[in-house]
């Protein structure tokens, strides 16, 4: 199956819900985010490769004596990050407090025009109206309008992040709805896949199933699903 297939079949057949089974079944049992990164708008699923970014705080805009070469550097590497950004690909934030938001509409509007795939950020957005209006899709723990500019700095990007012990590598295939956000292992990615289109035909036999009248015990002992 080839990525184009392969994220076709993510976006318009599969859940996070079935695919997070079938990783569970193959001994992948720590691939989903943490709970509270939702969709901006429920209805968006999510399928790309990942382009992580390291975040972190700043409590002054830099001074002469400050020895960092981001010192006086405005949002760090947050431009270049953006600006970096490969069709399919989506931007995924961690490493700051929630103190300010991490993303906001004109950073979507520049990922949109670059084939950006979405955007996860752990941490808070803003300009979500705008957002909403672009259709991109976007993941984050909230709305917080505090503006980045004088509180954070991008540090890194295109390096391995974690989030809450789920590691991130660069080009990692992420999938997300309304229910979470799945980091899938390269290397099972074409079986998680295929075994989980195999998972929705079964359940759907299952769930004809029990609308006629079998029962859960009986559906189980039959098909294996439930």
């Amino acid at each position: 199956m080839n990525q184009e297939t392969l994220l076709k079949v993510l976006r318009t057949e599969l859940f996070t819900a079935v695919v997070g089974d079938v990783l569970d079944k193959l001994g992948f049992r720590r691939q989903f985010l943490p709970a509270g990164l939702n969709p901006l708008q429920p209805a968006t699923k999510l399928a790309g490769r990942a382009m992580p970014v390291l975040e972190a705080d700043i409590f002054d805009d830099g001074t002469q004596d400050s020895r960092g070469p981001l010192a006086r550097k405005p949002f760090g590497l947050m431009l270049e990050a953006l600006d970096d950004l490969q069709p399919g690909e989506i931007y995924v934030a961690t490493g700051s407090s929630l103190r300010y938001a991490l993303w906001g509409g004109l950073m979507s509007t520049r990922a949109q025009h670059l084939g950006a795939a979405g955007a996860v950020l752990n941490g808070y957005i803003r300009d979500s109206d705008e957002i909403e209006k672009l259709g991109f899709p976007v993941f984050a723990r909230g709305l917080y309008a505090q503006d980045q500019g004088p509180r954070g700095k991008v540090i890194d990007f295109r390096s391995a992040i974690e989030i809450d012990g789920v590691r991130i590598r660069p080009g990692d295939l992420l999938f997300g709805d309304r229910e979470g956000i799945l980091v899938i292992p390269h290397e099972a990615e074409a079986d998680t896949v295929r075994l989980a289109q195999e998972k929705v035909r079964g359940e759907n036999q299952v769930a004809r199933a029990i609308r006629d009248g079998m029962s859960a015990s009986q559906a189980f002992a039959t098909f294996g699903v439930m």
